[in-house]
């Protein structure tokens, strides 16, 4: 019987093949820093690693693409450790409302996070993911939400005619492998495939150009890195190396001047397959004796705290790290762009650092499509290349897990590569759920220690329905990815669907189909490594929650997405993710409320922190002023601080802000106020300016912007301040 629907489809997919259709293009960009202090850390997992400040505000860095059949989808990357399917769920609410239902839906709407470990915690809805957050955390959770929301609508809003080019290259000497003897276990057969070596060196990248003005308005790139240049010590917000490729490259086009985040060119450098992959080139030593950790254990006389990896900083310099590691980067979007740009990293770029390029820019054509389901991994069935069928396993954390990496390394008695239990730990996991034999024996060789599947108090603690979605602009394939891949299961995803999509071809002649992996997207599912690298179980295996198949449960998902775009047919939807936020948990305390000393007002320079009266080109200048807390205002499009150049005729303008890398907002809470029944506390806050070697000589203050909470009110009332004016001299 012929079957119209179907016809249609196909049609529209072999007319996109045969010839480029218009795109419209469109970029947004808004803040979803948050809770800058008190509220822990996403990432590392350690409870005293709570926020105190801001060294790089965090953005949302959203990217619209829309096709002559009015099919349109929106990728967004987020200054964040990950996606999260209940901030999908809202955010999609709030683009019903602005935008109309259905502009942007589930299936069209991918939001991936950059990975960087030093942003507040608190917007994933499962309990694994809140226990050093201290549960859920609002102000967190809408902070993402809104800015979020206010980027796509942004970037939809700003849609107009325009190309997209792609190019692509090889960037070398900014990652490494930080489980290196688990990529060894894979096939040296495949090993000899990738020349590149033990991670994935390839940058590709997406260029939206103005057909109006022939201008860049945007540019998004996945490369794999780790956003664990700042290590598990700091504790002011920062984008990572991520985060400052894209202040570097914003800065180019916006200019140097404005508050970073607010100009019309948005530039994302995105997570892909980064699981095994560390921005710490110096790899791992013992702290204790400077000597290489165990390379299968990663412990020092037999422990993992000693084994640390550090970054291509001086001394291992975190700021320095980021710096080095965010310029490679953002000099390599660059020069894929056709441009030259300026180093901006603390010390010049290694002369020997190799880089391969594809060659000319190619402009991406062909229609627009998506596929999208959620799939519950837990008891899904998947076919393996020798016909046997194997049922994924309930989640599950092994021992590795606890041991963290050499990132960040975890605490007691854990290492990676373990593979066999410990009667105490197994009595402490046991009291939370004990695993039956039928887990034990899907997870094995993992032994487990957290047995997340089968906790389901307060609510769940993992999640079991994962999404899967690609995104096709013309000939690029964006495969979505809820969780952190290693190399070579990337390799193997990528591999996998490229075959399907180019049997079915789905391009025109003479295109080539570009996949891509977008990581950490829609949702977290932790870790997700080749079947061979699970055997070892070092900490990457060890969070492969839903056991040695996992990597194979996703490709034959993604193919299954990539085999109904070929043939024109939709996906199957799938059982939709819970909506837990009516029953999570906060249990981190309501900001106090703010209080001074006698005698001195909100914003008034503490005696003896003022600013000295002079100082040099690459002198960091301070100030300390009577603050409040943070929290009671996150100004998402405003500033805690200026440095401001006061002009001959004494006015003075803002020449820096506390989103600029050379900025440090400090804030330290004191003790309570007895006599105020511990309802308000005093604080201080404290500005740093780091003078650029470059800075103009002349005459500066440094200002700060606070607001304070009354005790026994909800009244929230902001003040200012700044420092005396200082001088600067070259």
């Amino acid at each position: 019987m012929f079957n119209l629907n179907r016809f249609l489809s196909v049609a529209i997919i072999l007319v996109g093949s045969l010839g480029a259709l218009a795109y419209n293009v469109g970029t947004g960009i808004y803040d979803i820093t948050g809770p800058s202090v008190e509220i822990n850390f996403m990432g590392y997992a350690v409870p005293g690693q709570r926020g105190s400040g801001i060294h790089l505000r965090l953005k949302a860095r959203a990217f619209a693409f829309e096709d002559d059949n009015n099919k349109r989808f929106a990728f967004v990357s987020v200054d964040g450790g990950m996606g999260s399917d209940i901030i999908n769920m809202r955010v999609l609410e709030k683009l019903n409302a602005e935008l109309g239902v259905g502009v942007y839906t589930i299936d069209t709407l991918s939001i991936s996070g950059t990975h960087t470990h030093s942003g507040p915690a608190g917007f994933l809805q499962y309990v694994l993911y809140q226990i050093t957050s201290l549960g859920y955390v609002k102000e967190t959770f809408d902070a993402w939400v809104d800015g979020i929301s206010q980027a796509i609508i942004m970037a939809h809003k700003n849609l107009k005619p325009g190309k997209v080019l792609l190019s692509q290259g090889d960037l070398y000497e900014s990652n490494i492998n930080r489980s290196p003897t688990s990529y060894l276990l894979n096939p040296q057969s495949e090993r000899d495939m990738y020349p590149e070596g033990d991670t994935d060196k390839n940058m590709l990248l997406l260029n939206l150009i103005s057909q109006e003005t022939g201008e860049s308005v945007g540019v998004v790139n996945w490369f794999a890195v780790h956003g664990t240049s700042m290590n598990n010590t700091n504790t002011l917000t920062s984008g990572d190396n991520r985060g400052y490729a894209s202040y570097l490259l914003e800065r180019h086009f916006n200019g140097e001047h404005g508050m970073p985040g607010t100009g019309p060119f948005v530039g994302a450098f995105a997570s892909t397959n980064l699981g095994d992959v560390s921005p710490n080139t110096n790899g791992a030593k013992c702290i204790d004796t400077g000597e290489d950790c165990d390379g299968t254990s990663s412990t020092c006389n037999g422990r993992c705290e000693n084994c640390i990896a550090f970054g291509p900083g001086t001394n291992g310099d975190m700021f320095e790290s980021t710096q080095i590691i965010g310029n490679k980067q953002y000099e390599f979007a660059m020069d894929l762009m056709g441009l030259a740009a300026p180093s901006k990293s603390a010390r010049p770029a290694d002369p020997a650092n190799k880089v391969k390029r594809s060659g000319a820019a190619e402009e991406v054509s062909g229609v627009i499509d998506y596929r999208h389901s959620f799939v519950k991994f837990s008891t899904l069935n998947v076919t393996l290349s020798d016909g046997t069928v194997k049922t994924l396993c309930s989640p599950a954390m092994g021992y590795s897990f606890a041991a963290g990496t050499t990132d960040g390394p975890g605490m007691f008695n854990f290492a990676q590569g373990t593979t066999t239990s410990n009667p105490f730990w197994d009595k402490v996991r046991d009291f939370l759920s004990e695993p039956t034999q039928e887990e034990m024996d899907c997870q094995a060789p993992k032994p487990i220690l957290l047995n997340t599947g089968d906790i389901a108090k307060p609510y769940e603690w993992d999640p079991e329905i994962v999404p899967v979605q690609i995104l096709r602009l013309g000939n690029v394939f964006i495969l979505s990815v809820p969780g952190e891949l290693t190399t070579m299961a990337g390799r193997r995803l990528r591999k996998a669907v490229t075959s399907v999509l180019e049997a079915g071809n789905i391009v025109q002649p003479g295109q080539k189909v570009h996949v891509t992996i977008a990581g950490l997207a829609n949702n977290y599912a932790s870790y997700i490594t080749t079947y061979e690298e699970y055997q070892a179980q070092r900490y990457e295996a060890a969070s492969t929650i839903f056991g040695p198949h996992t990597l194979d449960g996703y490709i034959q998902e993604f193919t299954r997405l990539a085999r109904d775009m070929v043939n024109g047919v939709p996906s199957t939807v799938g059982p939709m993710p819970p909506d837990l936020e009516d029953e999570l948990i906060q249990l981190m305390p309501e900001p106090h409320c703010d209080r001074v000393p006698q005698g001195v007002s909100f914003g008034d320079v503490v005696e003896g922190f003022d600013v000295k009266p002079q100082y040099k080109a690459g002198e960091v200048a301070t100030a300390t002023f009577h603050g409040a807390n943070p929290r009671h205002n996150q100004k998402p499009t405003g500033s805690y601080l200026t440095v401001e150049r006061v002009l001959d005729n004494g006015r003075s303008v803002a020449i820096a802000y506390d989103g600029d890398w050379e900025t440090k907002f400090n804030w330290l809470c004191g003790k309570e106020d007895p006599l105020d029944l511990g309802f308000a506390r005093t604080s201080n806050a404290t500005v740093e300016w780091d003078i650029p070697t470059d800075a103009a000589a002349g005459t500066y203050k440094l200002c700060y912007f606070g607001d304070h909470k009354i005790s026994h009110t909800s009244l929230v009332v902001p003040f200012s301040g700044c420092s005396s004016n200082f001088q600067v001299v070259v």
